[in-house]
C-alpha cells in the first residue's frame, strides 16, 4: 500500500494537471496529451517515480483519457453535423495501423528516447501553432489513395509517440488540406478515438516493475490519473468555453505556443543531460 502523504500529494498534483488541461482545451481547443504528458512526467518524477519506463506511463496515461474525452468530443460534435464521417471513416485503417505501430516502437524504448521524441516533436507542434496561417495550403481536398496510405499511418504513429490524440497533428492536416476549422476539429477529435483505444489496449499488457511505476497501475496506465484528470476536465473544460466566448483566444493561442515550445525544449534538454 502507498504512503498516504504520498497519495495525497498525488491526487494533489494530478487535480490540478486536470483542472488546467480541462480550462486550455476548452479556452484553445488543444487536446488534452499535449498537457498532460509533460505535466505528468514531471509530477510523477517529482513524487519519485523515475523509472526506466516513466514516459511510457505518461504517453498511456494521457491516452485513456483521450479515449473518453474523444467520445464526448465526437458526440457533441456529430449533433452539430460537424464531422466528415467520409473521411473519418476511410483515414481510420492507416491511423490505427499507425497507432499500433507507436505502440509496439514506444514499448521497446527508453523513457529518455520517449522524452527527445516528444520534444522534437512537441517544439514542431508549437512553432505551428504560433506561427502557422490559416491561409497555408498543401492541396484543395484531403488526399486519397497512395498519399492517404502514406499519411495516414504516420499520424497514428506520431500521436502516439506523443501520448495525444488527433488535433495537434490532425487539425492542422485537415486545415492545409483547405477543410473548414470546424469540420477539422470536429473530425480530428474522431481521430483521437481511433489512435486512443489501440494504443492504450496494448499499453494495458506492457509489463513495467511496480516499484517504479505509480500506485494502482495496470500496464502502464495509472488508473487514479485516468479518474482524477477525467473528472477535473469534466469540471474546468466548460469555465475554458465560457472563458473562449469572453474573450479573444488568438493572443492566448500564441503566448501557449511559446509555453509548449518551451515545455518540449526542456524535456529535450533533460533528455540529452544539459
Amino acid at each position: 500500500m502507498p504512503d498516504t502523504v504520498l497519495l495525497i500529494q498525488m491526487l494533489v498534483l494530478l487535480m490540478v494537471i486536470g483542472g488546467f488541461a480541462g480550462v486550455l482545451a476548452g479556452l484553445l481547443g488543444v487536446g488534452g496529451g499535449i498537457v498532460l504528458v509533460p505535466a505528468f512526467f514531471y509530477a510523477f518524477q517529482t513524487l519519485g517515480y523515475d523509472g526506466p519506463r516513466l514516459m511510457q506511463v505518461c504517453l498511456a496515461t494521457s491516452l485513456a483519457t483521450i479515449v473518453v474525452t474523444s467520445l464526448r468530443s465526437v458526440s457533441g460534435h456529430h449533433k452539430k453535423g460537424a464531422v466528415d464521417w467520409h473521411i473519418l471513416r476511410s483515414w481510420t485503417p492507416g491511423i490505427a495501423i499507425g497507432a499500433v505501430l507507436g505502440v509496439l516502437v514506444a514499448s521497446n524504448l527508453s523513457s529518455v528516447v520517449l522524452q527527445a521524441v516528444f520534444g522534437i516533436l512537441g517544439v514542431v507542434v508549437g512553432l505551428y501553432m504560433g506561427l502557422g496561417r490559416a491561409d497555408w495550403r498543401l492541396g484543395e481536398a484531403m488526399p486519397s489513395g497512395m498519399t492517404r496510405a502514406a499519411i495516414s499511418p504516420i499520424l497514428g504513429f506520431l500521436s502516439v509517440m506523443m501520448g495525444i490524440g488527433g488535433g495537434s497533428f490532425g487539425v492542422p492536416l485537415m486545415s492545409l488540406y483547405n477543410s473548414p476549422i470546424h469540420r477539422a476539429v470536429a473530425t480530428a477529435a474522431g481521430f483521437g478515438l481511433v489512435i486512443a483505444v489501440p494504443s492504450v489496449i496494448g499499453f494495458l499488457t506492457l509489463q513495467i516493475d511496480p516499484a517504479t511505476r505509480p500506485p494502482f497501475s495496470i500496464g502502464a496506465v495509472n488508473l487514479v490519473a485516468f479518474v482524477v484528470v477525467i473528472a477535473m476536465t469534466l469540471i474546468t473544460t466548460p469555465w475554458g468555453v465560457k472563458l473562449a466566448h469572453a474573450m479573444d483566444p488568438k493572443p492566448l493561442k500564441r503566448v501557449f505556443a511559446v509555453f509548449l515550445t518551451l515545455v518540449a525544449l526542456n524535456m529535450l534538454r533533460k533528455a540529452v543531460g544539459w
